[in-house]
C-alpha cells in the first residue's frame, strides 16, 4: 500500500522561523503527486483527521522528497487537484468521476467517497455490479484462491496460469464432474465459479474477475 515514497530525501515536516526565532510548520506545502505539482496548505491537507492523506502530513509523519524538496506522493497526479478542490472549497468534480472516486478511496477522503457514489456514474455501476456479484455463489473466495493459486506457481516464474471452469447450472456441474476429477488427479490448479440460478452473461462474469484481479496490482 503506497502512501509517502522514498526520494532523495526524507525528514519532518518543514518548519519556518517566527521573527522571534520560534520554530513553527511551514504553513504552505509544494506538493509532487506523481509529477504533477500543486501549492496549498496544511491546514487543507488535515482538514479531514483521520483521512490518510492528513495522517501523511501529520506533524509525526517524515515526508519524503524529491530532488527539489517538494513532498512526494507516488500517485497518479492528474486526479489529485479535484480531491484538492473538494477539500478546498467543497467543489464536486465534474469529469473523470470513477477516477477521482479511486484516489478519495486511496486517500480515505470520507464525505467525498459518499457524495461521489450518490453520483449516477458510481451509483449505477457500484449497484449494478454488486447486485451483479451477488448472484455468483462464493465469487469473492473463488478470486481469492485463483490470486494464491497463481502466487505460488508463479514463485519460480514472472507468470502463472490457473484454469477457471464456469459452471452456470446443475446440468454443467453434473457434466464437468468427470473432466474436474482428471484434472484435479494430474494437480492441476481448477478454480469453480457456479452453479448460478440467475441469468448471468459468462462475458460479463469473465470482465468482473478481471477487473478485480487487475485492481489488486496484477496483469492478467
Amino acid at each position: 500500500m503506497m502512501s509517502l515514497t522514498s526520494a532523495p530525501g526524507s525528514r519532518p515536516l518543514r518548519q519556518a522561523v517566527t521573527p522571534a526565532g520560534r520554530q513553527t510548520e511551514s504553513p504552505v506545502v509544494e506538493l509532487n503527486v506523481g509529477g504533477e505539482f500543486y501549492t496549498t496548505t496544511l491546514g487543507t491537507l488535515r482538514k479531514l483527521p483521520g483521512s490518510k492523506l492528513a495522517e501523511m502530513f501529520s506533524s509525526s509523519t517524515k515526508a519524503c522528497l524529491d530532488a527539489e524538496g517538494r513532498f512526494f506522493i507516488d500517485r497518479c497526479g492528474t486526479y489529485f487537484g479535484p480531491i484538492l478542490e473538494y477539500l478546498r472549497s467543497g467543489q464536486l468534480p465534474t469529469q473523470h468521476i470513477l477516477e477521482v472516486y479511486r484516489e478519495a478511496q486511496f486517500y480515505e477522503i470520507k464525505p467525498l467517497i459518499k457524495l461521489l457514489e450518490d453520483m449516477p456514474q458510481i451509483f449505477g455501476e457500484q449497484v449494478a455490479r454488486k447486485q451483479f456479484l451477488l448472484q455468483v455463489p462464493g465469487y469473492g473466495e473463488n478470486l481469492e484462491l485463483m490470486v494464491r493459486l497463481a502466487r505460488a506457481e508463479a514463485v519460480a516464474a514472472r507468470c502463472s496460469s490457473v484454469l477457471v471452469c464456469l459452471v452456470q447450472n446443475e446440468k454443467d456441474d453434473a457434466n464437468c464432474a468427470d473432466a474436474l476429477r482428471s484434472l484435479e488427479a494430474d494437480k492441476r490448479s481448477v478454480v469453480k465459479f457456479g452453479p448460478w440460478k440467475a441469468a448471468l452473461d459468462i462475458r460479463d462474469l469473465l470482465d468482473c474477475m478481471n477487473m478485480d484481479i487487475e485492481a489488486q496490482g496484477y496483469q492478467i
